[in-house]
């Protein structure tokens, strides 16, 4: 890594791009030798600079090999605890999934008035999901990205671990939320409720010349507008939180490394936003779940008043 803090921190923010470079890209080398290429080339962005040159197609190896592993990681630990629950004492695991299925269905019974069975499960999934992969912020910033370094032998190799601090993954599973209230918009209210709750909603003068002269395109706007910063509101806030709290800890990891004064310094404030950081990372799973819920349930809302 390099030595400055400007170089640290750019590279603990640079995810691990894999993209497409066209041939007759020029590559430049840490030694600053620079290699053209004769064609093109898949492969793994050496600076943020090619990551930006990739384009929108480059894939982030390291949040998509994260947040699918952790994925798999709870989803395995929820089905050991399924398979293995008993009716007599249970385990401290078993004692933890009771209640974080008791809770969610709680919160869920509490937003969601509608029958659809596959809403408490995908609210589960998500707080948990989001929970494991905010987690991985809490885990001492150099440790990971210098073990992968050190297994690559690539001492420049970018390895971001916190999946939810980047917007790619935020705003996919915000989009995929999205999505669903679509369907669900669709499927409770009919194509045609549907384009009538984006249209004839907030304004209505009841007059057909005014409503389909002015006041559809009016609430057309006003509606498309409400419907598409949902999405984007709930993958960003997300992003946003996770971010800055990743940015805090390597400004921590800067100071560990100047002098002894600031490394004390570091050491004392690293533990303390760790402690605080516990809050955030559960709140924010938390809001994700409750928000999605939230649209759920206004996707099954067949008032015409709403």
């Amino acid at each position: 890594m390099s030595g400055d803090s400007t170089g640290y921190i750019q590279h603990h923010l640079q995810n691990m791009a894999y993209g497409k470079l066209p041939q007759g890209y020029e590559r430049h080398d840490t030694d600053g030798t620079v290699n053209v290429l004769s064609e093109d080339t898949w492969t793994l962005a050496h600076s943020s600079q090619e990551a930006i040159d990739m384009g929108f197609m480059a894939f982030h190896l390291d949040s998509l090999g994260w947040s699918i592993g952790l994925g798999l990681v709870f989803s395995f630990l929820f089905w050991r605890v399924a398979k293995n629950a008993t009716s007599g004492v249970p385990s401290g695991m078993q004692s933890f999934v009771e209640l974080l299925v008791s809770f969610i269905d709680g919160v869920v019974k509490d937003i969601f008035h509608y029958k659809n069975r596959m809403v408490a499960p995908m609210a589960l999934t998500i707080f948990s999901w989001v929970l494991i992969m905010n987690v991985m912020d809490l885990v001492p910033v150099d440790w990971l990205p210098m073990g992968a370094a050190w297994a690559s032998g690539n001492d420049h190799l970018f390895f971001k671990v916190v999946p939810t601090t980047d917007p790619n993954i935020t705003l996919g599973m915000s989009f995929t939320v999205f999505f669903l209230m679509i369907f669900f918009s669709i499927k409770q209210k009919g194509l045609i409720g549907f384009i009538k709750e984006l249209t004839m909603h907030p304004f209505h003068s009841g007059k057909w010349y005014i409503d389909f002269t002015i006041l559809i395109w009016v609430n057309l706007i006003l509606e498309t507008v409400a419907l598409i910063s949902k999405p984007i509101s709930l993958g960003l806030r997300l992003f946003g939180n996770l971010y800055a709290g990743e940015m805090i800890f390597i400004l921590f990891g800067v100071m560990l490394g100047s002098s002894l004064v600031l490394s004390g310094a570091g050491i004392f404030l690293h533990l303390g936003w760790a402690i605080f950081h516990i809050l955030v990372i559960a709140l924010q799973a938390f809001v994700f779940m409750v928000l999605t819920t939230v649209y759920m349930a206004m996707a099954h809302d067949v008032d015409e008043e709403h």
